[in-house]
């Protein structure tokens, strides 16, 4: 599933090919062809994102997007191709185009259900000046695991299974720690790492989690298997005590840690 600062890419991305111009909004597939029907024609003021949701506001109408497992835009220049496949919406201008195909949700809200939806959230590191103390509450006050905790989208809005395997294990904590036991001096550098590695997501494009004292020395690029510390790197040695990674399925996904390293 898609991390938040790729839904940001994409905010960003489609903010600056449509935001400002009359957009023909359509369902080729015809599943969204009412939502479809709503808005096309209209004028796209902005497109923002909050979490791992995506917001396309039409004056008062806003088309909302959830990605899921398998949701994918794909995105062009010029005319754009025949609809093919389950194509559930298409934006067309004179010179660009954008297709959404498999998303868990892609719907027309009103602005008043768009924040319903960011209420139920947690903050978002990748917005600007977040604030990182509303996660740390609802934390704190919970007995379950912080490495489930830190995909529960009502605690931290927009991580996913990278950020939670590697922060954790920069930070040198146990998954298996409860939420309740988790000190304030603990979570503040916690939060500012989460922060630090997602804002560096979105710049980039990529997770690269390593620090460049932890990868081989080469130059240019961080090649894919230096990238992370134990994100799906089971029975690899740990970059720092060469303890095999573990694995073990949390939150309906699989964590990654170090045994040694992050010691119950």
């Amino acid at each position: 599933m898609p991390e938040g600062h790729t839904l940001h890419r994409l905010a960003r991305s489609h903010r600056e090919r449509f935001a400002g111009r009359v957009v023909r909004v359509s369902s080729p597939q015809g599943r969204f062809a009412a939502g479809a029907a709503l808005v096309d024609g209209r004028l796209l003021d902005d497109v923002t994102a909050y979490g791992k949701h995506l917001f396309a506001w039409f004056g008062d109408r806003v088309v909302h997007g959830h990605l899921g497992l398998y949701g994918k835009f794909t995105s062009g220049v010029g005319a754009a191709p025949p609809p093919r496949g389950a194509l559930r919406m298409r934006w067309e201008t004179d010179d660009a185009w954008t297709d959404l195909r498999g998303a868990t949700a892609c719907e027309v809200l009103s602005p008043d259900e768009v924040e319903l939806i960011v209420a139920r959230l947690g903050p978002d590191p990748l917005v600007a000046r977040p604030d990182g103390g509303p996660a740390f509450d609802r934390l704190h006050r919970s007995r379950v695991a912080v490495g489930a905790l830190l995909m529960d989208q009502r605690v931290i809005a927009g991580i996913g299974n990278v950020y939670r395997a590697e922060v954790l294990y920069r930070q040198l904590l146990s998954p298996f720690r409860q939420g309740r036991d988790v000190t304030a001096a603990e979570w503040e550098p916690l939060w500012t790492d989460v922060v630090t590695a997602m804002r560096a997501g979105l710049r980039s494009g990529r997770i690269v989690t390593t620090r460049p004292e932890d990868r081989p020395r080469r130059s240019g690029r961080v090649r894919q298997e230096d990238a992370h510390y134990v994100y799906r790197r089971e029975g690899l040695p740990c970059r720092r005590c060469g303890t095999p990674v573990s694995r073990q399925v949390m939150a309906t996904r699989n964590l990654f840690w170090c045994r040694t390293c992050q010691a119950r």
